[in-house]
């Protein structure tokens, strides 16, 4: 039994009569960079989404750059983001020669808390950066309400997390209040890389905002700062979702949401055995949003010196049965980024770099494997503890 942490092999299997007639399509067209097929994905997940536009590019990290220059945002501004994320989230705001100013996280959620978040507004505060991590979204409301209050823009990072729902009235009420994460902030921004939730054959990604004017600027950004063609107007850059990818995306869109089932299904499975683990501590689900489960991410919670991450990697390995660290190192170590860092820690993102592991999370687990998995955690705790 071959397990990995993302089949995207079997999936593409699953949808491989559809893949390929509208691969073969784009080739047989030459249409390759923009054209109908581009335009068909923008507007079905405009619809999707229930957005007003969204703005196709090359990659996640381009869309948050882009979106970024769309606002205007200059040299020196200060731009919150949370400690505990990938590193594009920051990488994006040193390009721009902006000051990332990082927070701590939620301990439970692992997502930027609206109480740290005021906590670092200052009078160079331009932006706040919510990253929807592991495939559920930062409490938005009192995000919003704060960025209102103190004049400031909101770009959610939505790589992980499209297709989550958000509803300030809570995910089970019948308040019709949802939307979808990455339509709530001044823009959202999202990856197509091919792990994501919703993931091309290659790299892509995609801004979305329901602002007209900031729509067109990033639009313009995005395609060299062009109004129209020869006649540049901003300086930009050159991102583009080519039409295969689009392709493939908009043949993917279509299983969206049963691709987010499939995954919580899954989720399921594993909550039901690691909650009887107390050495384990599982995702929580915050009551304002669904939660996609891009990872499925556990907290050891044990300080016994035998029951350790390494040791269940290497134990887990053993049997053929991969896991990852998101994220071992808090941003304000890596050496990028030592030099925005005032000193100090964040207890709460030390604590979670120390602790958090992800387990195998994708639309083709079966229950035969997620046993395995179970099994060989469930064994590992067991064994460990009683020799």
């Amino acid at each position: 039994m071959s397990i990995q942490m993302v089949d995207l092999k079997t999936q593409y299997h699953h949808i491989k009569e559809e893949i390929d007639r509208e691969v073969l399509g784009v080739i047989e067209s030459s249409q390759f960079i923009g054209g109908p097929k581009v335009t068909a994905f923008r507007e079905n997940l405009e619809k999707y989404l229930g957005v007003k536009h969204v703005i196709p590019c090359a990659n996640g990290t381009d869309a948050l750059q882009i979106a970024m220059m769309a606002l205007g945002l200059k040299p020196g501004d200060e731009v919150i983001v949370p400690a505990f994320t990938y590193v594009a989230t920051a990488e994006v705001i040193g390009l721009l020669g902006l000051t990332p100013v990082m927070t701590d996280v939620d301990p439970d959620t692992f997502n930027i808390r609206p109480d740290h978040i005021e906590a670092a507004i200052t009078p160079r505060t331009k932006a706040i950066v919510p990253v929807h991590l592991f495939g559920q979204s930062a409490d938005m409301e009192p995000i919003m309400a704060l960025a209102k209050k103190h004049n400031l823009f909101v770009i959610e990072d939505n790589a992980q997390a499209i297709g989550g729902d958000y509803n300030s009235h809570g995910v089970a009420s019948n308040h019709n209040g949802a939307k979808k994460t990455g339509t709530i902030g001044h823009f959202g921004c999202t990856s197509f890389f091919p792990s994501k939730n919703l993931g091309c054959y290659g790299d892509g990604g995609a801004l979305m905002t329901n602002d007209d004017e900031l729509a067109a600027a990033a639009r313009m950004i995005a395609n060299h700062g062009q109004s129209k063609q020869y006649y540049h107007d901003k300086i930009g850059v050159n991102s583009r979702l080519d039409a295969i990818q689009a392709a493939i995306l908009d043949v993917k869109l279509k299983h969206l949401d049963a691709y987010c089932a499939a995954r919580q299904k899954a989720a399921d499975y594993y909550d039901r055995v690691f909650s009887e683990i107390s050495a384990l501590k599982i995702p929580a689900r915050h009551p304002n949003s669904t939660h996609v489960f891009h990872q499925y991410t556990l907290q050891i919670t044990t300080p016994e010196p035998r029951v350790t991450r390494e040791a269940l990697r290497t134990y887990l390995a053993d049997q053929g049965i991969p896991m990852m660290i998101y994220y071992p190192v808090p941003l304000y170590e890596q050496i990028a980024f030592r030099e925005y860092w005032q000193g100090g820690t964040l207890p709460v993102t030390e604590q979670l770099c120390a602790s958090v592991f992800s387990l195998p999370m994708h639309t083709e687990l079966t229950e035969q494997v997620l046993e395995k998995i179970t099994t060989a955690v469930k064994t590992f705790f067991t064994e460990k503890r009683n020799n």
